[in-house]
Parts: C-alpha cells; sequence; structure tokens
C-alpha cells in the first residue's frame, strides 16, 4: 500500500494562515496549533512557508532517539508522535537535536509538543486538518502518484526529501516541492551563503516589480487633516435642555 505523505509547496503559500486555524481544532492539540507560517524576507518578498515535522526517515526520527525516557514513539507506519505528557522529563533533548527546530517545549504543561500528522484522523484515512484546509494546495496530502495527478509535477515542480546539514544527510517522509533541478537541499551551505551575503542564487524581489518609486506624503500634494487638541480625550454625549416636568394634580376619588 502506498504511503501517504505531505508535499509543501512554499511557492503555493499564500500566508492565510488557514492551516494554523484549523491546526487547533485537531483533538490530539487541545486547542494548539502545532504548525508554523515562516516569513521568508519582509524586507525583500511577502513570500511565506508553512512548516510542519518532516517525520524524518533516515536517521530515524532524532527527537525519539535522543530522549532517554522514550516519550517520543514513532508509529509503524512512520509517524513520529509528540512527547508523552506522563513520561516527558522536560530535558528538551528533542527541542535542540530537530534540524528542522519543529519541536515546541510547553512551558505550563511541562512537555513536547509538534505535530503528529493529525493522527487521529490519518489513521483512519483522513487527511490532516491543515491540508484539507489549505485553498491553493501549498499543503498537499497523498501518495507521490495523487500529487503528481493534480498537476505540479507538469509545471516543473519536484518534491524533495533529501537534505544536507554539512555531511550530515537527512531523508524525510514529507516532501519540499522545489524547482525541477533540485535534487536536494544543503541547508547548511545555504545559511552559509546567506550570512556571506552571496544571494545571487535567489530569485529577484517582488516588492519593486510593476510597483512605483514610493513618494513621500508632503511631496504627493495629499492635504494633511489638523488633529484634534485631544484626540485621547473621552467624548462626552451632547448635553439636552432639560425639559420641565409636567405637574399632575390628583381629584379625590367620591365613594
Amino acid at each position: 500500500m502506498a504511503v501517504k505523505r505531505m508535499f509543501l509547496d512554499p511557492s503555493r503559500c499564500i500566508g492565510c494562515r488557514s492551516c494554523v486555524a484549523a491546526c487547533r481544532e485537531c483533538d490530539t492539540h487541545k486547542g494548539e496549533s502545532m504548525i508554523f507560517i515562516d516569513y521568508i524576507n519582509r524586507g525583500d518578498t511577502v513570500a511565506t512557508s508553512p512548516t510542519l515535522c518532516m517525520h524524518c526517515e533516515e536517521p530515524l526520527a532524532p527527537c525519539a532517539q535522543v530522549c532517554p525516557a522514550q516519550a517520543i514513539l514513532v508509529s509503524p507506519d512512520g509517524v513520529v508522535h509528540q512527547a508523552d505528557e506522563t513520561r516527558c522529563i522536560n530535558i528538551q533533548n528533542c527541542v535542540y537535536v530537530c534540524p528542522f527546530g519543529v519541536p515546541k517545549f510547553d512551558g505550563p504543561g511541562r512537555y513536547m509538543r509538534k505535530c503528529n500528522l493529525c493522527y487521529d484522523r490519518t489513521s483512519v484515512g483522513k487527511p490532516p486538518m491543515c491540508s484539507s484546509v489549505c485553498p491553493t494546495q501549498a499543503i498537499f496530502y497523498g501518495t507521490y502518484e495523487e500529487w503528481v495527478q493534480a498537476g505540479r509535477g507538469q509545471q516543473g515542480a519536484k518534491p524533495v526529501n533529501v537534505f544536507y546539514f554539512g555531511q550530515q544527510r537527512v531523508r524525510t517522509r514529507n516532501y519540499v516541492v522545489m524547482r525541477e533541478q533540485d535534487d536536494a537541499l544543503d541547508l547548511m551551505a545555504l545559511a552559509e551563503e546567506a550570512q556571506l551575503g552571496n544571494l545571487g542564487d535567489l530569485p529577484i524581489a517582488t516588492t519593486a516589480q510593476e510597483s512605483e518609486e514610493w513618494v513621500e506624503a508632503g511631496n504627493a500634494g495629499i492635504p494633511e487633516r489638523s488633529a484634534p487638541p485631544q484626540p485621547w480625550a473621552p467624548r462626552t454625549p451632547p448635553e439636552v435642555p432639560a425639559q420641565p416636568v409636567p405637574v399632575t394634580t390628583s381629584e379625590p376619588v367620591h365613594q
């Protein structure tokens, strides 16, 4: 039986945060969202990217391997679960070892929380909450064949699930959709190039495309409105002149 996986496509993400709101509705998350929307570089682009647990397959779940209390378990189908709050001893090894920075430590609950692929839904054949509400299919859940049938493979996109962190190779259950020529991502090399200012291979900034040069309000001829002397003062209702109270006389009642 083909394994269904998550396909994350940053080029399709519009930052609507529907996935974040839907993730809170998952019964196993108890009202907390386990998915994050990353803003790439707000100075150059409005691009966003969904981030959730990649469910590492090789090496298998580093977060689970470094847990001395065996609080993080892996299902036979490869889903890495969040920490069992009854076994977690709060040392946060899982938080530090994750190459993708996904696990978060719940301070009040005193245990680790992360995406568990909505296991209460996916274990019975339903899609995760985040993928079921994504309006642009930036989060796609299904088999590789289903992803190809959806048309993304015909548009030059290619899913990648092999990542390099220096000399460490990590293969994940989930995919990140990249350009056709990308077979793997060396995230450490990309971070080093960004720190050195070598950003020649990155896409051109989109904020300056099809937009006019910024003009100050004073040079644009926009009239300025004068502010009231005390704009923070509470408003008082207008005074209404007092109306005279009519005088009524009561006549004695004759028996």
